[in-house]
């Protein structure tokens, strides 16, 4: 098995490492308190000059066509320096490929270059509800046909990046009567259709610069054209695009582990107690190197399921696993890091406490740990069957 990267995925991560430290760790602290909307949305548009808005996009459209793998690295190094806007990011680059995947040459032609160009700031994912989270396929929004246009009824709740997103990947009931998960088709929604309405950002405990947003729909019309794939079998483009979102949040939480034993490591040889640098105390030593064990276990999971997806192959159960293992140990990670800290790392003056918040997450959103082992296990059951 070679485990070589080509010279353009290099290259890829390379640049995202340069654009994390030079650009983005400088700024991460003052994002993180004061949500700073013109200086994040500038980064913004900076990665998409960059081609980072859609790494895994036809470069017919505007992309740069390098794959999953180089997207799940690029991630990675995004996160290091910001994970706020390694979420947006990976958010964003999601709603181009189901674009790219589901669309028809028009669609694909009128809403891919904006994506990549940068003229759309983000795109936003519209699946979650307040009465469905885990269970998606219980959502309530409807979508009723009115000649050559639908029109939409509903809300969404925890929708990233909706105060400053160009484009909505709308998921909505279409048949009322069909059983559950059948019915729903999946609609693209432009900002600043009449109807759709933003709500308020969400009090968050992490990730504050990326905004987050409920999105209601009211009486709101979109053309018939705007339908994304067959009408009634919208679902199953949720559950194929997820697969691939949960590559991206677990890379984005690799990123941030990596980070966080990075500072770690830095402080234990400057922090003296009994006399020595806290880097010869063997307890503290066996720490980092179980954590970056882990790290580099997640890193791998997390390339193995990027490269079956590159290569065509089924690799959902194998992003299920990475995203929940990555997740699950970077938090632990950000843990232990802050604890090698002591008192310093529980304060503002290093990032550790920032970092700590934002990893939080990463077991929640693109389906929480319990869902990933719901999912890995009925593979596993299934295969057995």
């Amino acid at each position: 098995m070679n485990f070589a990267l080509t010279e353009e995925q290099q290259m890829i991560q390379e640049a995202a490492r340069q654009f994390a430290d030079s650009e983005l760790k400088p700024i991460a602290a003052d994002l993180d308190k004061t949500g700073n909307r013109p200086l994040f949305l500038q980064k913004l548009r900076e990665l998409a000059e960059l081609g980072f808005m859609g790494i895994n996009i036809d470069p017919e459209f505007g992309g740069t066509g390098a794959g999953t793998v180089a997207f799940s690295l690029a991630i990675t190094e995004i996160a290091r320096g910001c994970a706020s806007t390694a979420t947006t990011t990976s958010v964003t680059n999601m709603v181009a490929e189901v674009i790219q995947v589901m669309g028809t040459d028009e669609q694909k032609n009128d809403f891919l270059p904006r994506i990549c160009s940068g003229e759309y700031a983000a795109g936003s994912f519209c699946l979650t509800e307040p009465s469905s989270g885990s269970d998606a396929a219980a959502m309530r929004t409807r979508a009723v046909k009115d000649g050559d246009e639908y029109i939409l009824n509903g809300s969404k709740l925890f929708i990233s990046s909706a105060e400053f997103a160009g484009v909505f990947v709308v998921w909505a009931v279409t048949d009322g009567a069909a059983p559950k998960g059948k019915g729903i088709s999946c609609f693209l929604v432009e900002a600043g259709t009449p109807g759709l309405i933003i709500g308020k950002a969400e009090e968050k405990m992490g990730q504050k610069a990326s905004v987050t947003n409920e999105v209601a729909f009211e009486d709101c019309r979109v053309p018939a054209s705007n339908m994304l794939g067959e009408e009634n079998r919208g679902f199953r483009i949720a559950a194929g695009e997820l697969a691939g979102g949960r590559i991206g949040i677990g890379s984005l939480a690799l990123g941030i582990g990596l980070e966080a034993l990075d500072c770690a490591r830095s402080y234990l040889h400057e922090r003296e107690q009994f006399g020595k640098p806290l880097a010869q105390f063997q307890g503290l030593q066996w720490q980092l190197a179980d954590k970056y064990t882990e790290m580099e276990a997640a890193r791998l999971l997390l390339l193995q399921a990027a490269w079956q997806k590159d290569a065509g192959q089924s690799f959902g159960p194998a992003a299920s696993m990475a995203k929940l293992y990555a997740s699950e140990k970077a938090n632990e990670a950000c843990y232990v890091a802050l604890q090698m800290h002591g008192g310093v790392g529980y304060t503002r003056e290093f990032p550790l406490e920032r970092m700590a918040r934002d990893v939080r997450i990463t077991t929640i959103y693109e389906g929480t740990s319990e869902i990933q082992r719901l999912i890995i296990a009925r593979h596993l059951l299934e295969g057995v069957r």
